[in-house]
């Protein structure tokens, strides 16, 4: 500080004393200069003061802080420190921002409220669990996390030390702190320990706490609970010490005073009926409990008091039983004070009245006799060395007795009750560390203070040491840390005054030596403490009194009056009535007297013996109560000492137990009485204010130079800066990490800042003030130039206006001028204009009367002239008409004499002429018809020349051959036959040609007619066109009116149709899939009949399944193509022999039965080509020979039919035969002998092969008849043999193309059984080369056999079992590697099989497209056999298991929990020597390891879960595996299946998620459990799940179960699972919020550093680089990240979008909530800057949010809080626009909270305004005239009163149906999954 520096100058503000407010605010008003007498000053109200300085007057007052420190946290923050600066700083924070707890350094000062406050909730705990002490806000929760944080990270045991005088509110600190360890540190099992611990408060609350006129539950006992916590840190126990408990409140109770709380709950409850017994009543009549005449306590029901005691007894294992004793121990106290003890008249002695009834109900209610306490309540023992003799009382001295004897028995049930609370908290488990809570009376003076108030007093004192010593000890450690350099600090020991009290010939031994006197008495000892401590500074003597002492304490003077020391020191109670209540007969009565100790004995039996026998006396009851609290106060003082203790303040703000009023005067004496000032003291004679360097450059960088505020080294520019600026070396020290400041130097430091600022400011005011009057004179001398122009203007507009006038003048005398000489010309003019008109008319109008008669002359002659010739040529037409009608009749008259003569001729030649029209036109149509057909056929014959040019010589050939077989049977019919054909067929010719010529004449008439009619057929489509389109809108206007009308009924029938569809759909589809199954199985079991060396099962259902089945397979298939029989010869060849010669037989008969059917259809299509030609052939009735052979081809058509019939009924017997035999062979192979059925076997061959034999001649018999009867129906072309062509018409020409078509298929047919033959002939070789081969393999099996029986017949019983197992593991080892061998080549083949068929279909495409229309019917018969095909190769979605695989499918796909041997099938097949000796192979989705069990064997173990393998898969693939198997189990209807696979599946993820709380894992299996309910849905069938499905998935749906109850547990499921998602994600999040929105600087150098307190700079934490600080904590981006990582993990596992976007806001509900609930609670973020940097952080979650298209989730609903505090913080906050403005702003904010946000409120500086009270007020009355209005409107939340978020709420879940467009068939899963034991069906 600078030499010359002088802090008192005018406008410094001060402290003065003040008679009535301790402490009052002055400023001065004149500078001070060194040497003055008076400093002139100027109080708040401007009244002036001269304040008197020097030796005579007061010393120099003490400075104010600057406002900005005024309200800090910790009171070691402000610059001065001093008691007015602390005082007014409690009384600011305390009436202006309603907070009742601030730090001083390591105390807690915790000022009563007399108010309920909303801060004690879960969420509070939950903000401070885990955070620094100086991070948040004061708080009894921030201690308690102190010493809990410090017990688990030093491991020493913490003690938190609650003091306070009476109404402070000790009793609640204490019981919030312990609430606080219960809720932390819960009981890791589930005993419930936290429950106990609060449950014991009650307790102790009803036997402890009385009403006091400064408190009504006031602690009247001190207690110490030690909370024991495990290894874990969770609680396992606790154990309690009570400390001095106050016993004479139980006799005798002051003024508006009661007793304990427990006999008003008593009495409130007396009308109980198990409370009844104890003859209670009303409070008012018991003399305990009405001495202080207020039985009631405001707001407090008694009743209901006792029902929490008793649940709290009941929750500590108290039993009912032993409630009521101890409600009849305390009853019978109320009843011994009842009782009347009565004075004789000799004043010595004195008796109790027979007859009291209280008497009587004490001795009932305690088991007594009731003479003897009658006796002994009057009497007493004494005793002597020699005898022993009884002795009467005074009534006086019996009344103590009585009274004695009640607190005596109070106190043992006292003690008793602890103990049993103890006992009920006691640890079940070693016990590492623990907690204690001390709450203890604080320092009393009364106006009458006896021995209570001593042992209190003297109690603090101890505590006032420790207290001392253990500041003194932190101050060191801290300073010796920083290396700074040590010097010894002087502070108030009061080891003196404790020595006054417990040392040697102190007080209290003092005190315990006269109680030895048998006549000492308390102004002897008076004398005694006179005579030995007068010399001793600590100890007075009034001046008035001589029964009184006065003790100078560390806090204040307290006079004591002597009267009843040595009584209550003594506690006489006599062994007479001791001895009686012993003797009790309720034996917990008895245990509580039984014992020295007083301990719970109830579970030991007492055995009393009849007769009493004489026992020395109870030593207990000599043992004075000071030098037992004595060795209590030493032993608690022991046990702090071995504590980190922590201390807790209470004061009392007022008498009145006014809320929120404080009075100053009581708070500075309990200031001074708990040591907050002398913390203060010790604080400030060393270096009070302490800065780290960031902060310290951070605050005071703008008092450095530019250069170095560039200069990295932040410590030497710290360092170089202090030297400039404070002179004084001694003012402040440099330590290791923190520069520490004298008092009043950072007061210095503020002022040189606010200079600095002030100075820039002026600066600024300085330019902005003259940029301003720049401004200003720009805009006068730019006003005063715009008047000039403007007036100037007006002048000359003026002018202008005169010119236009003068001128306008000029111009209207010219115009009027010309205007009236223009009028008199215009009128001269009119005027000889009408004469000449006039002239000019009369003489027109002559000439026009002239011309008209010349005119009416002219029509006259023409009409006279016309009318005349007319006349003349009517004349010459009459006569003209005459002459012609004569010439007429005479030449009609010769016509009609010739027509009569030719009239017969006439008639003939139109009849004849009539039929030979008729003939024309029937020639016509039939030439067109048969020009048409020859048009065809010779197109068709063009494109069968090049096809049939090799085999046209065999057809004549074979024509000829036929020719001369009926020549010879009958020449000359066909000559006669053949001579008439060709007359006829010259005739027709003639007609033909005749016909062509009239074609030429009717194809013009047609062609003329064919224009016409295609122009009235345009026409008519035009109108046609034009009614369809009237016809549409009134179809459409008719079906709108109709289906309004029918729209219910319609949608219901429509509805029904298709569920009845719907089921008959799904019945075919089950019965289809049943069938395919079954006809699968069996064919399996066929092909693998070879490799069974038992039992052979029968194959006769595939028999019956081949022939009879509607579904047709490969080998039954109905296709008549010969490609398609090829193609099964050809995949019938390239098989391997192993499966083919097991299933020959079979194949033979099939084939067999096709060929039959093929033979058949072709018979009959030839059939049906006969019968049309024998019709065509009939209607010929104009030739004779025609009808002959048509006859006669009938009859022979009709004959081959009869004898095709009669064969094809032949070959239907036979194959129901070959049948028969096939059912004869399977029984046989599977019943008799291999030797047996081999020759079953060759026999059935042979019938076999013959029976193929004779079929092939049959067939070929037939197509040879079918053959030769073709050639009459087609048109033949024969040669001669002169080489002549003739050619031979059988039919009419329109036969022609039947014809060809038959022949070929004549030619294929034969082709395709010559091809058929051969191939058939190789497969017969084969199979017999099959056959011999496995009967030689039978003929092996069976020695091999044989052998075995023979040898095991000589073994005996055990190694015959050894030997059998042996063969049966050797058998199925074989059977496995078949079995293996086996499917591998059936993969093999069904990859070759899918390549054909890929071939095929290729080809069966381009040959429909060269073809076109013309083979339709071979397309559909071949694409209905494909299709057949892949129907049964189609993967229908299942996966077909066996039970005794589902354990290890759920340890596949879900637990990953397993050992297996090393041959487990479940291995990868790629494990080998490599990755065992790595000893780590990837299975499934697990990490196996191989590790080596104890005797040498190894196994295979499953190591952890691996999602992560299954990200370049299908999403959720584990869920859609498992429902395949679900649907196969629902396939096959084994309900046992389903059960148990959903029952595993459900409880293994259930163990994987408990074992597994990874956000990982968590994500994966929600996202398949949620799947699966999806799957579950989608296929249940149900209406409103299928309406999404495609028709293949709903092929798929469920047929047999309905799943709903599993759908309901996998719903339940998918909500735990959330639940848990969402802990884990905000458990990770959370310790990022308050770092990353409120603590680092997104936006660089916003922030300012305020000076900060003890707690922030001696953290329990080392901040270097800690979390503590925004440099090591978490940053906003960081956050953001973390988020990011979230939502990839949710994306990539296939989550559903809208449960991630749920997940997504629930965590923004928590950033929310933490980061408002940390606003709420801290005062150091309440500023402007906070409210920007807030703001950014929001906007940056915004844009997250939008970049991840998570924005429509609602996520940035919930953060609108915050958004709106960021807000409230940067709002203007000074009038009453602005309240209403922050009213209607902040609408997500309640009242509390608005108003908190205000009340902390801090600016950064002291340029910034502070928020006035009045504002606060304004907006307060305001929100609850809001909140009023709408509780009308019935919109009042129920959270409104809440000042915290709850961080646990769990927003509403809604799981939407999400079904998936994927197909089950289309699903593929990796061979890496391990799930081969899976058969896709």
């Amino acid at each position: 500080m600078s030499a010359h520096y002088n802090p008192y100058k005018k406008y410094t503000r001060v402290w003065i004393p003040d008679p009535e407010t301790v402490w009052r605010a002055a400023e001065i008003s004149r500078d001070f200069k060194q040497g003055e007498s008076v400093l002139h000053l100027c109080l708040e109200d401007g009244t002036p003061l001269e304040y008197p300085l020097g030796p005579a007057g007061n010393p120099m007052p003490f400075l104010r802080n600057p406002d900005i420190l005024v309200g800090e946290n910790d009171l070691t923050a402000l610059s001065y420190l001093h008691e007015p600066a602390v005082l007014h700083n409690l009384r600011v924070r305390f009436l202006e921002s309603n907070h009742i707890y601030t730090y001083c350094g390591i105390v807690l000062v915790a000022i009563n409220p007399y108010d309920e406050l909303q801060i004690y909730g879960e969420e509070v705990i939950n903000a401070y669990s885990g955070r620094n002490m100086g991070d948040m806000d004061p708080h009894i929760f921030a201690v308690a996390e102190e010493a809990y944080k410090q017990m688990a990270r030093d491991e020493r045991n913490q003690s938190i030390i609650v003091s306070g005088e009476s109404g402070a509110g000790k009793t609640v600190s204490a019981k919030y702190a312990m609430r606080f360890f219960a809720t932390v540190g819960g009981s890791a099992n589930d005993t419930n320990v936290e429950d106990k611990v609060l449950a014991s408060s009650p307790i102790m609350e009803a036997i402890g706490n009385a009403k006091t006129t400064r408190n009504d539950n006031s602690s009247r006992f001190g207690k110490y609970i030690e909370i024991g916590f495990d290894r874990s840190y969770h609680i396992i126990g606790a154990n309690m010490r009570t400390y001095l408990l106050e016993k004479s409140r139980v006799v005798f109770q002051a003024e508006d005073e009661r007793n304990y709380h427990i006999f008003y709950q008593l009495c409130a409850s007396a009308s109980l009926p198990e409370l009844r017994d104890l003859g209670l009543a009303s409070a008012e009549d018991f003399a305990y409990t009405s001495a202080g005449e207020n039985i009631f306590i405001e707001g407090v029901n008694d009743a209901d008091e006792l029902d929490r005691t008793r649940r709290a007894f009941r929750l500590l294992g108290i039993k009912d039983a032993s409630q009521n004793v101890v409600f009849r121990v305390l009853a019978a106290i109320l009843h011994l004070g009842n009782v009347q003890i009565c004075a004789q008249r000799d004043g010595e002695s004195c008796h109790v009245s027979g007859d009291d009834e209280h008497l009587a109900h004490f001795c009932r209610l305690l088991g007594l006799e009731l003479p003897q306490m009658e006796h002994w309540l009057c009497h007493r023992k004494l005793a002597t060395a020699s005898e022993t003799y009884v002795k009467n009382m005074s009534a006086e001295r019996a009344t103590n007795a009585r009274d004695a004897l009640a607190k005596h028995i109070y106190a043992r049930v006292f003690d008793w009750i602890v103990a049993h609370i103890n006992l009920a908290l006691r640890a079940s488990s070693e016990r590492r560390s623990f907690i204690g809570v001390l709450d203890i009376y604080g320092f009393e003076t009364f106006e009458v203070n006896s021995f209570e108030q001593f042992c209190i007093n003297y109690a603090n004192e101890k505590l006032q040491q420790q207290f001392n010593s253990h500041v003194f000890k932190l101050e060191q450690e801290e300073y010796m840390k920083e290396q700074i350099p040590w010097t010894l600090i002087d502070f108030h020991d009061n080891q003196p005054c404790i020595d006054l009290i417990e040392a040697r010939l102190g007080v209290l031994d003092l005190l315990d030596e006269e109680c030895k006197v048998p006549k000492g008495t308390d102004q002897n000892w008076a004398q005694k403490l006179y005579k030995q401590h007068s010399s001793n500074a600590h100890f007075q003597k009034p001046r008035m009194s001589n029964s009184a002492f006065v003790i100078v304490h560390f806090a204040d003077q307290v006079a004591y009056e002597c009267a009843g020391f040595l009584e209550k020191n003594r506690d006489t109670v006599y062994d007479e009535q001791i001895n009686i209540l012993k003797a009790s007969k309720l034996q917990l009565v008895a245990d509580l007297f039984a014992t020295e100790d007083g301990g719970p004995k109830s579970a030991r039996v007492n055995v009393r013996p009849a007769k009493s026998t004489p026992r020395p006396p109870n030593k207990e009851h000599r043992k004075s109560v000071g030098l037992q609290f004595r060795s209590s106060l030493h032993l608690l003082m022991e046990t702090l000492n071995a504590t980190t203790p922590h201390y807790v303040r209470c004061i009392k703000p007022n008498d009145d137990k006014q809320a929120f009023s404080f009075d100053s005067g009581r708070a500075v004496q309990q200031l001074r009485a708990c040591g907050v000032l002398e913390t203060i003291r010790i604080s400030a004679a060393g270096y009070p204010s302490r800065w780290t360097y960031v902060d310290f450059f951070s605050r005071y960088r703008v008092l450095m130079r530019k250069s170095d505020v560039s200069c990295p080294d932040k410590k030497s520019v710290c360092q170089t800066l202090l030297a400039t600026l404070i002179k004084e070396g001694d003012m402040f020290q440099l330590g290791k990490s923190k520069i520490f400041f004298r008092a009043g130097q950072v007061a210095y430091l503020e002022k040189l800042r606010a200079d600095k600022f002030r100075a820039a400011c002026m600066v600024i005011q300085k330019t902005v003030r003259g940029w301003l009057q720049r401004l200003r004179y720009r805009k006068i001398r730019k006003s005063a130039i715009l008047l000039q122009r403007y007036g100037r203007g007006y002048l000359a507009r003026r002018y202008a206006e005169y010119l236009r006038l003068t001128r306008a003048a000029v111009v209207c005398q010219k115009n009027y001028r010309m205007a009236r000489e223009r009028r008199a010309f215009l009128q001269l003019r009119r005027a000889t204009v009408t004469i000449q008109a006039f002239a000019r008319g009369m003489f027109t109008r002559r000439i026009f009367q002239e011309f008209m008669l010349h005119h009416k002359a002219l029509v006259i002659q023409r009409c006279v002239r016309g009318w005349l010739q007319r006349v003349r040529y009517r004349r010459m037409r009459r006569a003209a008409v005459v002459l012609q009608c004569a010439f007429r009749r005479s030449r009609a008259q010769r016509r009609f004499r010739t027509l009569k003569t030719e009239a017969p001729v006439a008639r003939r030649l139109t009849k004849l002429n009539a039929g030979m029209e008729n003939k024309i036109v029937q020639l016509q149509i039939k030439m067109d018809e048969q020009g048409k057909d020859y048009r065809e056929q010779n197109e068709q014959l063009l494109r069968a020349n090049t096809s049939l040019g090799t085999e046209l010589s065999r057809v004549q050939q074979q024509l000829q051959h036929l020719q001369q077989t009926r020549s010879q049977q009958g020449g000359a019919t066909a000559a006669a036959q053949l001579t008439t054909l060709r007359a006829e067929l010259e005739a027709l010719s003639k007609e033909l040609e005749g016909a062509r010529a009239h074609e030429s004449q009717t194809e013009e008439r047609h062609r003329t007619e064919k224009l016409e009619l295609t122009r009235r057929v345009a026409e008519l489509e035009e109108e046609n066109a034009l009614l369809k389109s009237q016809k549409e809108e009134l179809n459409q206007k008719i079906k709108q009116q109709s289906n309004r009308a029918q729209e219910d009924v319609g949608s219901a029938l429509l509805r029904a149709e298709m569920d009845a569809e719907r089921r008959r759909y799904q019945n075919l589809l089950k019965e289809y899939s049943a069938l395919e199954q079954r006809y699968d199985n069996l064919k399996e079991e066929v092909s693998l009949a070879k490799f069974q060396p038992g039992h052979h099962r029968s194959s006769s259902n595939q028999s019956s399944l081949e022939s009879d089945s509607n579904y047709t397979s490969i080998s039954t298939s109905e296709a008549g193509d010969a490609d398609d029989v090829l193609q099964l010869v050809e995949v019938s060849e390239t098989c391997e022999v192993g499966a083919d010669k097991a299933a020959m037989d079979i194949g033979i008969f099939v084939k067999l039965q096709k060929r039959v059917r093929d033979l058949e259809q072709e018979r009959k299509r030839l059939q049906a080509s006969l019968d049309k030609m024998d019709e065509v052939a009939r209607n010929k009735d104009s030739v004779d020979a025609a009808a002959v052979a048509a006859a006669s081809l009938t009859e022979e058509a009709a004959a081959d039919l009869a004898y095709n019939n009669l064969k094809r009924e032949e070959l239907e017997l036979e194959n129901r035969q070959l049948k028969e035999h096939l059912e004869e062979l399977r029984r046989s192979v599977g019943q008799e002998a291999p030797r047996d059925g081999y020759h079953v076997l060759m026999s059935q061959l042979k019938a076999a092969n013959e029976e193929l034999d004779a079929r092939k001649e049959e067939v070929v018999m037939l197509k040879t008849q079918l053959v030769s009867a073709a050639p009459p129906t087609h048109q033949q072309v024969l040669e001669t043999e002169s080489g002549e062509r003739v050619d031979a018409v059988a039919t009419l020409p329109s036969d022609r193309d039947q014809a060809l078509t038959l022949y070929r298929q004549v030619c294929q047919s034969n082709k395709l059984m010559e091809h058929e033959l051969q191939s058939q002939a190789h497969q017969h070789g084969q199979e017999v080369e099959a056959l011999r081969a496995e009967m030689e393999t039978l003929k092996g099996d069976v020695g091999r056999k044989q052998e075995a029986l023979n040898y095991a017949t000589s073994l005996s019983p055990q190694a015959l079992l050894e030997y059998s197992v042996q063969l049966e593991i050797t058998r199925l080892t074989d059977d496995n590697l078949d079995l293996k061998e086996l499917v591998e080549k059936l993969e093999k083949n069904e990859r070759k099989l899918k390549k054909q068929l890929r071939i095929y279909m290729k080809k069966v495409q381009e040959l429909q497209a060269s073809r076109g229309g013309s083979g339709g019917r071979a397309k559909s018969d071949l694409g209905r056999h494909v299709t057949l095909q892949r129907k049964e190769k189609d993967f229908e979605g299942m996966l077909e298991y066996d039970r005794e695989d589902e354990p290890l499918l759920i340890q596949m796909l879900v637990t990953g929990q397993s050992s297996l041997p090393p041959h487990a099938s479940c291995l990868p097949r790629a494990c080998g020597e490599e990755e065992r000796r790595a000893r780590v192979v990837q299975v499934g989705l697990h990490r196996v390891r191989w590790r080596a069990e104890r005797k040498g064997a190894r196994c295979w173990c499953f190591a952890d879960m691996r999602p992560s393998m299954l990200s370049g898969t299908v999403p959720c693939l584990p869920a859609y595996i498992l429902f395949m198997c679900v649907r196969h189990a629902d396939y096959v209807n084994d309900d046992g299946k389903v059960e148990s696979l959903l029952t595993a599946t459900i409880n293994a993820v259930k163990r994987v998620l408990k074992r597994n709380e990874d956000f990982e894992t968590t994500s994966f299996w929600l996202a398949n459990t949620s799947r699966l309910l999806h799957c579950l849905k989608q296929y249940s069938g149900d209406e409103a799940f299928v309406v999404q499905n495609t028709a293949k998935q709903n092929e798929h749906c469920l047929k047999n179960f309905d799943l709903t109850e599993y759908r309901q547990v996998l719903s339940d499921l998918s909500i735990q699972i959330y639940q848990q998602l969402v802990r884990i994600a905000e458990a990770a999040i959370q310790p990022m919020i308050v770092s990353a929105m409120l603590e680092s600087e997104s936006i660089p150098s916003l922030a300012g550093v305020k000076p900060a307190g003890y707690r922030n700079r001696s953290s329990s934490v080392d901040q270097d680089g800690g979390q503590g600080t925004p440099s090591g904590g978490y940053t906003l981006r960081a956050l953001i990240r973390q988020l990011s990582l979230f939502d990839g993990i949710m994306r990539e596992h296939g989550l559903d979008p809208e449960i991630a976007g749920q997940v997504v806001r629930q965590l923004f509900h928590c950033v929310n909530a933490v980061t408002l609930n940390n606003i709420l609670l801290r005062k150091d973020v309440c500023s402007w800057s906070t409210g920007m940097q807030l703001r950014y952080n929001t906007s940056q979650m915004e844009e997250w949010l939008r970049a991840n298209k998570l924005y429509q989730t609602g996520a940035a609903q919930t953060l609108c809080p915050i958004i709106q505090v960021a807000q409230l913080l940067q709002v203007k906050k000074k009038t009453s626009e602005d309240a209403d403005a922050i009213c209607s702003l902040c609408t997500a904010l309640n009242s509390q909270q608005i108003v908190k946000i205000l009340n902390l409120y801090t600016p950064l500086n002291e340029f910034e305004e502070r928020v006035t009270v009045s504002f606060i007020r304004n907006i307060q009355k305001q929100l609850q005239e809001r909140e009023a209005g709408e509780a009308q409107e019935g919109a009042v939340a129920k959270e409104a009163s809440q000042l915290l978020v709850d961080t646990k709420q769990t927003l509403p879940l809604l799981f939407p149906y999400a079904p998936s467009s994927l197909g089950l068939e289309t699903l593929h899963f990796p061979a890496s999954l391990g799930l081969h034991f899976l058969v896709r069906v």
